[in-house]
């Protein structure tokens, strides 16, 4: 009971930290970092231990679904150079280098120890990033590179990861055997992923029980990433496959009321799950730093250093290597994007290299290394470290960076949304029958007022703050009137619980608040 005690009081933490980001406008894995860091140095704090093999499904899968589900196939198409880019070059020239680096300084660690580290700490994390841009609008092309690479670099940096560590296990390594087992393993996931989404679409559309629902869910992605890795496939590309065909075939067949209340769950638990990450990290950390010896810890934490710098500096110079190339290409063939979207310049390869924050991923696959594992605690420290300095560094600046340079590309996304406003309008309002009547002029005004005044710049338009401020009085209204009859007696709590489920229906389709939903910390599931 004291265990569960202490880990309640660290959620109980994490959260106040979350709230306290927010009202500050800072990333909250910032400061869940931060509380990590804290964490290590807090005498009797609990120890808490998962099995290795656990801690990279526990919790990779279910944060690649979430991104990857709501990730644009269309867009990632438009951005494969630069998303290539950085899932491949600067993935394997940040491995190379924090490899060598390491290997300099702690001439013991083995190779393929030393290639763990830079795997570990060569994605990049987009939630900080996202968390950060959103709200200033920066340019669509930059959210989306940033989101697929995040997305992407996880499959090329664990499969660097997961041929290190078995060459560690094995006391050797070979090309030779190597390359044949990891094409055959992408291409595998390439064709097990869309089958796999393909059959849990096939039985998740007959399921209209909404707990039964998101518990499949979450027992489908776990199952996948668990088979992915038992056959020898990619289990981050099979995955991604995975939630991307379900993206493609859900939105048809499942309905809102399941979609609404399982988009809430997968927020909550993505979230619960970048909580849990720093508090073990943290507690994996504070061994390291209580109990080795101050000069092996002084050298420790130098390599840490070394690393950060690294990893920042390995970004940037391959960043605006290749934005030069392609301003350059831009110069002499010209820019012909296949849509509108900014055109490359310094700015925009600026943005890209210093949003580098590090964050789950990271983490889980230190926490995923076997205790035997060479030099362990070093490579846990220097994780930690990466995250905590790059969210730090990069984290707390980005806003500031974003301001500066103060990018536009006339907001395509909106010029979009205009337009499939309309279309949908036209084909919901084609219909409905010709013949004039109370019941069809409800729905035509029902319909107009959701699809045309939400998309009359939202809070900012006159007659969209007037309806919406008239229709939540009204329903404040309503909900002091229902709770008055509950606590009177004259209703009981059955009925009480029915009339206000659909008050929070009529709440939740309130135009303006969907219009201004907050979709940085929501998903798409299903």
């Amino acid at each position: 009971m004291h265990a569960l005690e202490e880990v309640l009081a660290l959620f109980a933490a994490a959260v106040l930290l979350a709230a306290a980001a927010r009202r500050v406008g800072a990333p909250y894995p910032v400061f869940l970092a931060l509380g990590g860091a804290l964490l290590a140095f807090v005498p009797g704090a609990p120890s808490l231990s998962l099995p290795p093999e656990l801690v990279l499904a526990l919790f990779v899968a279910p944060v690649l679904l979430d991104a990857a589900f709501d990730a644009s196939l269309r867009d990632l198409r438009d951005n494969w150079a630069p998303v290539t880019g950085l899932v491949v070059m600067a993935v394997g020239l940040t491995t190379a280098a924090v490899a060598i680096v390491a290997r300099t300084l702690v001439p013991e660690m083995p190779w393929p120890a030393a290639i763990a580290l830079g795997a570990i700490v060569a994605p990049p994390d987009a939630v900080a990033a996202t968390a950060v841009m959103r709200p200033l609008h920066p340019p669509h092309r930059i959210l989306t590179i940033l989101e697929g690479e995040s997305l992407l670099n996880d499959a090329s940096a664990l499969l660097i990861y997961r041929l290190a560590v078995g060459a560690v296990a094995a006391g050797s390594f070979s090309v030779q055997a190597v390359v044949p087992t990891f094409l055959l393993g992408v291409l595998g996931s390439l064709v097990a992923g869309p089958a796999l989404g393909w059959l849990m679409h096939a039985i998740l559309k007959h399921v209209q029980h909404v707990p039964t629902a998101i518990i499949l869910q979450f027992v489908g992605t776990f199952t996948v990433w668990v088979f992915a890795e038992q056959v020898g496939l990619s289990g981050v590309l099979t995955t991604v496959c995975f939630a991307m065909t379900l993206a493609r075939k859900a939105p048809a067949e499942i309905s809102a009321r399941i979609r609404i209340p399982t988009n809430a769950v997968w927020a909550t638990v993505i979230f619960a799950l970048n909580i849990i990450a720093f508090i073990f990290i943290g507690l994996q950390v504070r061994p390291v730093v209580a109990d080795l010896p101050a000069p092996v810890r002084d050298r420790y934490l130098l390599v840490a250093a070394a690393v950060v710098v690294t990893v920042i500096v390995v970004r940037i110079a391959w960043q605006m290597t290749f934005n030069a190339g392609v301003r350059w290409r831009d110069r002499r063939f010209g820019f012909h994007p296949p849509r509108p979207m900014l055109r490359p310049t310094v700015g925009s390869g600026l943005v890209v290299s210093w949003a580098g924050m590090r964050g789950i991923v990271t983490l889980a696959a230190a926490i995923a290394l076997p205790p035997g594992f060479p030099l362990r605690d070093l490579i846990v420290l220097t994780a930690f470290s990466v995250v905590l300095g790059t969210l730090l560094v990069q984290g707390l600046t980005l806003k500031m960076l974003l301001r500066a340079l103060d990018l536009h590309d006339g907001d395509p996304v909106a010029t979009e949304l205009r337009s499939a406003r309309e279309r949908v309008l036209e084909a919901a309002l084609g219909q409905l029958p010709a013949g004039a009547s109370a019941a069809v002029d409800l729905v035509r005004k029902d319909f107009k007022v959701r699809l045309t005044f939400s998309g009359e710049t939202t809070a900012h338009s006159q007659p969209m703050a007037a309806y919406a401020g008239a229709y939540r009085a009204a329903l404040r209204s309503a909900r002091r009137t229902l709770i008055a009859l509950r606590d009177s007696g004259e209703i009981g709590d059955d009925a009480f619980h029915t009339l206000e489920n659909e008050l929070d229906w009529m709440e939740v389709s309130d135009p303006l608040r969907a219009a201004n939903a907050d979709d940085t910390s929501g998903s798409g599931e299903p």
